[in-house]
């Protein structure tokens, strides 16, 4: 699978980025971006050929496109979220910014695991994979070192459990 670039680890970034990192895993951060980022993610994606977005431009996160097949209606969806390499392969965590249900595409891929992934403009077929156990702890940490705010999230979704997918190749 197309790696997608290094995630900068949150130590490593620079004020703003810090600072957007920061809003994002707060309570009005986390309300905003949930309802507003991806409305603008999805044309800046388009606009530069798949290699950004304003999340990524802001925040110094690896922002990736991942399409799903609806749960109940069948239909591909496209939604911009993070996605950071591990030696497991590409992660994505459905933290949903804490948020009290899962995304939608947490759903998806439960329900049709198989779907593609665009990094840097190249899309690829995956099987996402549950990680459970201690690999799911390993990444867990691993996302940690980048994106510190999904700890915020776990404890603001604490009654539901915030799924580690690995996107492996087809």
């Amino acid at each position: 699978m197309e790696r997608v670039a290094s995630a900068l680890p949150y130590s490593d970034a620079n004020a703003f980025q810090k600072t957007v990192r920061r809003f994002a895993a707060s309570g009005p951060g986390s309300w905003l971006f949930a309802r507003v980022l991806h409305h603008i993610d999805r044309p800046v994606y388009r606009l530069s050929g798949g290699r950004r977005t304003l999340a990524s431009l802001l925040s110094g996160l690896p922002v990736v496109m991942l399409t799903t097949t609806g749960a109940r209606s069948g239909a591909a969806r496209s939604v911009p979220v993070l996605g950071f390499p591990t030696d497991d392969g590409l992660v994505v965590i459905a933290s949903n910014y804490g948020q009290d249900r899962h995304p939608a595409w947490y759903h998806n891929l439960r329900a049709n695991p198989e779907g593609q992934v665009e990094v840097a403009g190249v899309r690829r077929p995956f099987r996402a994979v549950d990680a459970e156990g201690e690999q799911r702890d390993r990444i867990w940490q691993q996302g940690l070192r980048v994106y510190p705010g999904w700890s915020t999230y776990e404890r603001r979704a604490s009654h539901r459990r915030i799924a580690v997918f690995v996107l492996g190749p087809l």
